[in-house]
């Protein structure tokens, strides 16, 4: 299917989307954080995925085409708030999340604050799963660090090497990595403000004593059915803790993908479409007309 550009306001703010299809429930694709973006995590994807529905997959605030507001509290709150209001501005009152890690968190606590507006929920290596930082206390320092992301950013901007490198973090397998990739990831790097966004989340949630938010123990509430897709060698979140959200969520099915890593939908993208397509398309007994 053809994919589009929408560009669009949501409170006050300019919003890229990417859309495709028609029909409905309509589903959303929900990036993740530091360097990433729609295109990044699902521009390859979204007219696959657009066969039997319309399918959006919006920049986040602070990343991408989209606006980047100073002075914002880039926190889960604020993207739950957002997201919210970009379905209100879709015309879209109830629709299926997937959610890759920081969009995986984001899809949680709409799903569990407002579960009227979830029909189906995908989390990919998701976010407020658990409370431990990755790398304990030298996460936690640098998590927090300006000077660290400064650092950071300038060395990915300047170095294909340094961001071959740091993306074996979130990917295991090289051949995931190509120049195109390295390319796009380099020049979202050099965007004005760049990192702005990532390091206000980050300060907001990476806590001394961990997490912030950590949605674990509300998931035996969850009333979504849901997906769990997760790469068992993972550095970012761990496998664990998908498989203990399995346990806890009453309506649950968990995908992992052995040998990959974080990026699942860069890494894996055949298998992850198969069971995200899966998913979204088998009949739920409870909407099924008596």
């Amino acid at each position: 299917m053809a994919v589009r550009e929408l560009r669009l306001r949501v409170s006050g703010l300019g919003v890229r989307c990417l859309a495709s299809g028609e029909g409905e429930p309509a589903a959303l694709l929900l990036h993740g954080a530091s360097l990433d973006c729609a295109d990044l995590s699902f521009g390859h994807l979204i007219g696959t995925l657009s066969g039997r529905r319309r399918v959006y997959a919006p920049d986040w605030p602070g990343y991408g085409g989209s606006d980047r507001p100073r002075g914002a509290s880039y926190d889960l709150g604020f993207y739950e708030r957002f997201l919210r209001r970009l379905l209100d501005e879709l015309g879209i009152a109830r629709a299926d999340l997937v959610g890759l890690s920081l969009g995986g968190g984001v899809a949680l606590s709409l799903a569990l604050h407002r579960p009227r507006r979830v029909r189906r929920l995908v989390l990919v290596g998701s976010y407020g799963l658990g409370r431990r930082v990755p790398w304990g206390l030298l996460g936690v320092v640098l998590g927090r660090s300006g000077l660290a992301a400064r650092t950071a950013y300038g060395l990915v901007r300047r170095s294909r090497r340094a961001l071959r490198l740091g993306l074996r973090n979130v990917v295991c397998d090289p051949a995931a990595i190509d120049d195109g990739l390295l390319e796009e990831l380099a020049r979202q790097a050099a965007l004005p403000g760049a990192g702005r966004a990532f390091l206000s989340f980050r300060r907001s949630e990476v806590r001394w004593r961990g997490l912030r938010s950590d949605l674990s123990g509300s998931l035996p509430r969850l009333e979504v059915p849901t997906l769990l897709v997760h790469g068992s060698r993972d550095r970012i979140v761990p496998v664990d803790w998908a498989v203990r959200a399995h346990r806890l969520i009453p309506r649950s099915e968990l995908v992992v993908l052995e040998g990959c890593g974080h990026w699942v939908p860069r890494e894996r993208p055949g298998e992850f479409i198969r069971a995200v397509e899966r998913f979204l398309s088998c009949p739920d007994p409870a909407e099924r007309p008596r």
